[in-house]
């Protein structure tokens, strides 16, 4: 199987040039993480979440407004491009390696694709229950922490999402993307003395996605990439009798696909 196989030609991109509110509204409109960004309809690179949430959140940054940043300053340059003709096989070897998990499709210089995670989600068939692979691990916030230290638990821990936890229920979840969303629109809302302050008081429960899209355990691995694919979600919190006793992730899904 190639990769101009399963491939999505459909792309939603932007130019270099173009605004970073531009992005951060394709992003909230499509229900995307990653865009990728052209130069004069050339690749250029990959614009992503949590690079938007780094960018944003951080002190020198904090002037500076999603409307006067270009996509070109939130950019990531090195990026693994791949052909179509390249055998999908040989991309699933990467799968949960650091780095950008979408993989653009380049022939002539021309961007003509993209392979996401979700691309890649039909090909998982295994049988066996959500058990055998989910993470038992699982880092969790509560309402009222702190969206910084929300951030702070993701990057130290190199996740991308948190399931938000009241009581030691499930109430919603936070990721990159909203973290992102707010940061924009908080520095847009207040003066620039204002900023520091609201940023480090800005609350998860004011920032989470809810309701949340979950599963039980006992599911197939390949009933969970299922509901992921119609969800549109890149994980799944994993409740036994309204208790969080896992989570699992597209990318706990893929490797269970065998060529």
């Amino acid at each position: 199987m190639k990769v101009k196989e399963i491939m999505t030609t459909e792309i939603i991109t932007v130019d270099k040039d173009d605004s970073l509110k531009l992005v951060l509204d394709l992003m909230k409109k499509y229900g995307i993480t990653k865009i990728p960004v052209t130069e004069e309809k050339k690749f250029f690179g990959l614009v992503t979440d949590n690079v938007i949430a780094y960018k944003l959140g951080s002190i020198r940054k904090r002037a500076i407004t999603a409307s006067r940043l270009h996509a070109s300053s939130v950019t990531e340059k090195e990026v693994t491009v791949i052909s179509p003709e390249e055998e999908v096989k040989n991309i699933l070897k990467s799968v949960g390696e650091p780095g950008p998990t979408m993989l653009p499709v380049v022939e002539k210089e021309k961007l003509i694709g993209v392979v996401t995670k979700a691309d890649l989600l039909p090909l998982v068939t295994n049988k066996n229950q959500l058990h055998s692979i989910m993470q038992k691990k699982v880092y969790t916030v509560s309402l009222d922490d702190r969206v910084i230290h929300a951030r702070r638990i993701m990057i130290t821990n190199n996740i991308a999402r948190l399931p938000v936890l009241e009581e030691k229920k499930l109430v919603g979840i936070i990721s990159d993307v909203e973290i992102a969303l707010a940061f924009a629109s908080l520095k847009k809302s207040f003066s620039l003395g204002k900023q520091k302050h609201h940023l480090d008081e800005l609350l998860v429960k004011d920032v989470m996605r809810t309701p949340v899209v979950w599963s039980n355990p006992s599911i197939s691995i390949s009933d969970a990439a299922q509901l992921m694919l119609k969800q549109n979600v890149g994980a799944l919190p994993l409740l036994e009798n309204d208790k969080l006793v896992g989570m699992v992730t597209r990318t706990d899904l893929l490797k269970t696909i065998v060529m």
